[in-house]
């Protein structure tokens, strides 16, 4: 069930938001803190391809969720083509639905720590002038 209520979802925002696209896509929105929600297929083969998704989203508190095949995400992305993985970057209608997943609050802005101030640093010595050797004159040699 939850299966079809994720792929549901993405057909919604499909229509009324905005959704990226494959893997590095979907890594890039993750790190810049732009997905509202990933999705993931649990027949993504290697694995490695998509490991990195699920602890990316615990780490910016954004919804992860997997559905059965590649291919049922392609087609409720609206591609004709398997992918990988989805983010939604803007939820359209499907707000209150993505919510409604269990979404993890979007957390608290961090409280600046006061700086720590930096040893007073020692005033750099200019480089002494090396002793040049004295020029000798030039001898004419007649």
């Amino acid at each position: 069930m939850e299966n079809d209520k994720v792929l549901q979802i993405i057909e919604k925002v499909r229509n009324t938001g905005k959704v990226k696209i494959g893997t590095n896509e979907v890594t890039k929105a993750i790190e810049r803190g732009v997905a509202k929600l990933v999705v993931a297929a649990q027949d993504t083969s290697p694995k490695e391809v998509i490991m990195h998704l699920k602890p990316l989203c615990d780490e910016k508190k954004i919804p992860y969720a997997e559905v059965d095949t590649r291919q049922n995400l392609g087609r409720s992305a609206g591609i004709d083509v398997s992918t990988a993985a989805i983010a939604v970057l803007k939820e359209g209608d499907a707000k209150k639905d993505i919510e409604a997943l269990g979404a993890p609050a979007k957390p608290a802005p961090k409280k600046e720590e006061p700086k720590k101030e930096k040893p007073a640093e020692k005033p750099k010595e200019e480089p002494k002038e090396e002793a040049k050797p004295e020029e000798k004159p030039a001898e004419n040699k007649e």
